[in-house]
């Protein structure tokens, strides 16, 4: 067996998950400039911005990915997994019920956490898979997004999994095809490090004091992630005089 590597935290994948939530909160400020009407309708949705979006949810989802694989690589502990489950889970509904309140036309009915707590129970079987095997599920899943729509995924409560030919109109969206590849690709990464010992090399990394502190923010992702867009977007709406 090879090693799945060390069961303390790695400070580097804390930096990269900050680092990550610095994009994301930078995208949703642009983002929420354009709902209160402060930059022209699309400006967040096109050009520069569409691939920084993707860019950024892409590198949550294989840091995911990555820490299934370091944290049931050597088997699966069912209860740390679903204590994560839940807490995902739940965070995942709490932006459902609260979206549908506050933008019932433009609801999140499965966005970035649906998507990871469904992916996280699907690439469980992947955990016991060669990493080229997972690598290449992960490209099909991508690959078969842009090439396999059909009009029989277009009911709406097939739109999760991704393959339908109509637009879905919500503020968040992150459907299985093409989602749920950048999961297995960081699955499949893991899997690759660990047969390399990156994992083990990583953690014997001694992150000096500031950097450890810039790791803070994900170390606690999804807190953070829960929480600053209804800050962010309050200021907003404050600056443009939309919730006066």
């Amino acid at each position: 067996m090879t090693d799945t590597g060390p069961s303390q935290r790695i400070a580097a994948l804390d930096l990269l998950r900050s680092a990550a939530l610095l994009g994301m909160a930078s995208y949703h400020f642009v983002y929420d400039l354009q709902m209160h009407g402060l930059v022209p309708p699309g400006f967040a949705v096109q050009g520069f911005f569409y691939w920084h979006a993707r860019t950024v949810a892409s590198t949550f989802l294989m840091l995911a990915g990555l820490g299934i694989w370091l944290a049931h690589g050597r088997g699966i502990r069912w209860p740390a997994f679903w204590r994560r489950m839940a807490k995902v889970g739940g965070a995942a509904a709490l932006v459902s019920v609260a979206t549908y309140i506050a933008l019932p036309e433009w609801w999140v009915f499965f966005g970035i956490l649906h998507c990871i707590a469904l992916g996280s129970l699907l690439a469980l079987p992947f955990l016991r898979l060669p990493a080229p095997v997972t690598l290449a599920a992960g490209a099909f899943v991508v690959w078969a997004s842009y090439t396999l729509a059909t009009p029989a995924m277009n009911a709406p409560l097939l739109r999760f999994i991704g393959l339908q030919t109509v637009p879905t109109m919500t503020v968040d969206f992150e459907p299985l095809f093409p989602w749920f590849g950048p999961i297995l690709i960081g699955l499949g990464i893991g899997q690759l490090g660990s047969r390399l010992g990156l994992w083990t090399w990583a953690a014997r990394w001694n992150a000096p004091a500031w950097l450890r502190a810039l790791g803070w923010p994900g170390r606690h992702s999804l807190a953070v992630y829960l929480l600053h867009q209804p800050i962010l977007f309050g200021l907003v709406g404050l600056w443009a005089g939309t919730l006066w």
